[in-house]
């Protein structure tokens, strides 16, 4: 279950990566760098804390094949459809649930306590977009007070997968329902512009 979810992962954060490129009109260079960014971001970083090797990607020959040959695709296209931006959210969204369920699950795999497990969830889910916001050229969104929740979404999700984990449900039980509340928390954060509260000067 966890390989599915880690392929979906990569599927839904390259693509929000080679969306993200287009909207910045970049050649097939800067979107194959920015969906590799976005894609692997956030799981080599919890590769390397938890000094697993080979990195995911690598050990998985094929992630990198696949998100090639979609940056290539979408590189074909000359105009960049009007759609683009406004369904940036859902693969973004998705991203983030998909990569936070896989990281949490491995760092309990690999005899992490919870809090850092579900602390890796959300390191897996959200440097991603860190990384792809640096090589564009902006303040990463993850660090912006006017963001919508983002790693709290991840965060309550990864906790979310951990209580079930606990309680002995089905391992795609407990994947389903966090995957779902990430997703769905991130979408209504979006929707109805919800933040933490930020502190003034």
């Amino acid at each position: 279950m966890t390989s599915l979810i880690e392929l979906l992962a990569v599927l839904s954060g390259g693509t929000f990566g080679i969306l993200l490129a287009r909207k910045k009109q970049m050649d097939f260079v800067g979107v194959f760098s920015i969906a590799l960014a976005t894609a692997f971001g956030g799981g080599t970083l919890r590769d390397l804390f938890l000094d697993r090797h080979p990195l995911f990607w690598i050990e998985n020959h094929h992630y990198p094949v696949i998100i090639f040959s979609l940056s290539l695709l979408f590189s074909l296209q000359r105009r960049v459809p009007g759609w683009v931006e406004r369904i940036l959210p859902l693969p973004d969204a998705l991203g983030l649930g998909l990569f936070s369920v896989a990281g949490v699950s491995v760092a309990l795999d690999a005899g992490c306590s919870l809090f850092i497990a579900a602390l890796m969830g959300v390191i897996t889910g959200t440097f991603g977009g860190v990384i792809g916001d640096v090589v564009c050229n902006e303040i990463p969104s993850l660090f912006s007070p006017h963001t919508p929740l983002y790693a709290t979404c991840s965060f309550l999700g990864c906790w979310g997968y951990l209580l079930l984990r606990l309680g002995g449900l089905p391992e795609a039980v407990n994947m389903l329902s966090a995957l779902t509340l990430i997703v769905v928390l991130r979408l209504l954060a979006l929707r109805y512009d919800w933040r933490l509260p930020k502190h003034e000067a």
